[in-house]
């Protein structure tokens, strides 16, 4: 095989892998297979304030699930949350989960975190007790959020503080996006709308 050929299957490959990994990023809010296996309904969680709340309080609205966090670069994201919050707390209900998981930027115990979200941006939206979104610990939220035989499509658990999380309202994972995709972007503004 002449050194020409090898160049010319080398380049073959090389464009197939890109062209694969393209897609991935591009279908990954994108769900081949949105229908739950397990109900999101059936799950629960402690809020901010110590009370136990089912997720079956949300039915007929979009879901947004964020891991948040107080010192983080995304931080200033809350604010776009409760403007979002202000602008559709009709059509959706926002979650905020904090989590210490990434670099320990969410160091505050519950009643901190409450008082920085209060006080900073005026979080009115649902807020929750600290959890862990990664390892063995993982929250059954996010167990159901990165699990595919839970949630019917998606794997992909968050990256850093901010990711997002959207259900429809039959508690359907529809989305996911980064912490870089801001609350209030165009690609989520869509799913609220549709």
């Amino acid at each position: 095989m002449g050194v020409g050929k090898i160049k010319y299957i080398f380049i073959l490959v090389l464009f197939f892998v890109v062209i694969s990994i393209a897609s991935n990023l591009y279908a990954e809010n994108i769900p081949k297979d949105s229908t739950s296996i397990e109900s999101f309904y059936d799950l629960s969680a402690i809020s901010l304030l110590g009370d136990t709340l089912k997720m079956s309080s949300y039915k007929g609205k979009k879901i947004l699930i964020v891991n948040v966090a107080s010192k983080c670069g995304y931080t200033p994201q809350y604010k776009n949350l409760q403007n979002l919050y202000d602008r559709y707390k009709d059509k959706i209900e926002i979650l905020g989960f904090p989590s210490n998981d990434f670099l320990w930027q969410e160091p505050g115990t519950n009643d901190e975190i409450s008082t920085f979200c209060n006080t900073n941006y005026g979080v009115t939206f649902p807020m929750f007790q600290k959890i862990k979104i990664r390892g063995k610990d993982k929250h059954p939220i996010y167990k159901w959020l990165t699990q595919k035989n839970k949630n019917g499509w998606n794997s992909k658990g968050p990256s850093w503080n901010f990711n997002k999380y959207i259900l429809d309202e039959q508690g359907n994972l529809i989305g996911k996006f980064g912490p870089k995709t801001l609350p209030d972007s165009q690609d989520i503004i869509k799913l609220i709308d549709n």
